[in-house]
């Protein structure tokens, strides 16, 4: 019974389970793209069935951002009022559903276009968005400030072993037939299965702790704790935050279709050990911002070190011809996730506790709103370089990173003054 009660005031299960769908999801649609592009391209143009993949992905990825933000908007206002499962529980809803048109795409062999209502079910639900804040608010307000960075990489650890996880044997179960049943079908029932008991567990299972519903009894109504330097502070973390998450969308995105093509040309197999690879960031990020909390570095220059991390990563992958050289360049990266938990977490200080889902949904949508603009524009400048430097997009999410880490540098001054200046009022 006390087992049952300590599980019910963790969201941790919910992130898990849904990360490994998600990872089941991904693989499946990638190679489900690519099979269908080489029934429909002609086999004398090499770039054809690149252009597109890249085509498809691109206006997927642009309804998936886009869609979401109005809904996503109001159930950040509804969870601000106390209602925090709201905002988890409804986007799982569009996930169980708008996932099982994958499993119906391939059991049907419909055509790929079908795959379009997956990103606007899901958005009308919330989407991603409203998904991730909701779970980050959660986090947020059942912790102390002190806590709270290392309790948001913590989530982002279970979110990464799961990813690793779920890619690792992705590959193989797509691969895999029984009885009656076409390639892929196994893989994503598993999805949906996954995605049912989440929702399962977030509405029936789940429950918001005492802390939380305190947060609901807050009188305040403000989002800035503070007025001058904390709002400059906040509007940096938001240019920083905005700016790297353009470099790493937009570069992850162009990679998933990259590594389809020769000299790659990955199989479903590899294509699962790709995004294993990716997820194992994770887990480096939160060891290795353990090493720097317990060294007392600060926030932004352990925002600033997995800021370089993933600057060289990426731009390695300009050069990337073997999968060896891939996977040396991802193993660059194994910072590259300690950023954006950790400037969720600087936010968090920044705010009212009855305003961190309106502010953790700014932030997501934010990123959003900016990748409408750059998912085109970094499809149409692969598309153009193809023939001549397919990698000069990941040179380019370099450059974006590193103008990302002077706004950073810029608050890590300013909470450093603050500090000494809070110390001698102290003392």
């Amino acid at each position: 019974m006390a087992v049952l009660r300590t599980v019910q005031k963790h969201v941790e299960p919910v992130v898990f389970c849904a990360q490994m769908a998600s990872s089941f999801f991904d693989t499946g649609l990638q190679m489900v793209v690519k099979q269908r592009s080489k029934n429909v391209t002609r086999p004398s143009d090499p770039h054809e069935d690149q252009n597109s993949i890249a085509n498809f992905y691109m206006t997927f990825n642009m309804l998936t951002k886009f869609i979401p933000i109005l809904p996503a908007l109001i159930l950040a206002r509804i969870g601000d009022r106390g209602y925090r499962k709201v905002p988890i529980v409804v986007p799982l809803v569009g996930y169980s559903l708008s996932r099982a048109l994958l499993l119906l795409e391939i059991w049907l062999e419909l055509r790929v276009e079908v795959m379009y209502a997956a990103p606007v079910i899901h958005g009308l639900c919330g989407g991603f968005s409203s998904y991730w804040a909701g779970v980050m608010a959660l986090v947020s307000v059942s912790t102390s400030e002190e806590e709270r960075s290392l309790r948001i990489m913590r989530t982002e650890l279970v979110y990464g072993i799961a990813g690793f996880l779920g890619s690792l044997v992705s590959g193989h179960l797509f691969q895999l037939y029984t009885v009656g049943m076409k390639q892929g079908v196994l893989l994503a029932s598993m999805s949906v299965a996954l995605y049912i008991f989440c929702l399962l567990y977030a509405t029936c299972i789940l429950q918001v702790s005492q802390i939380t519903l305190e947060q609901r009894q807050s009188t305040s109504s403000g989002i800035i704790t503070h007025i001058g330097q904390d709002r400059t502070i906040v509007v940096l973390l938001f240019i920083s935050g905005i700016l790297y998450d353009v470099a790493v969308a937009g570069g992850v995105e162009i990679l998933c279709i990259y590594v389809l093509k020769a000299p790659l040309e990955w199989s479903a197999t590899e294509v699962g050990y790709g995004n294993a690879a990716g997820s194992l960031i994770f887990i480096t990020s939160f060891l290795g911002m353990k090493f720097f909390t317990r060294f007392a570095v600060s926030d932004a220059s352990m925002i600033m070190i997995g800021m370089v991390s993933f600057m060289i990563g990426i731009y390695c992958m300009t050069f990337v011809t073997t999968t060896a050289m891939y996977f040396l360049a991802r193993s660059i990266m194994l910072f590259a996730l300690i950023p954006m938990p950790t400037i969720r977490s600087l936010l968090s200080k920044q705010v009212r506790g009855t305003s961190y889902g309106m502010t953790f949904i700014c932030l997501q949508l934010s990123f959003r709103l900016a990748s409408l603009a750059t998912t085109p524009i970094y499809t149409k400048i692969y598309e153009s370089t193809l023939d001549t430097f397919p990698g000069f997009v990941f040179t380019l999410s370099s450059i974006i990173t590193f103008v990302s880490i002077i706004p950073i540098s810029v608050v890590g001054c300013c909470t450093a003054t603050q500090e000494n200046y809070e110390r001698i009022q102290g003392n």
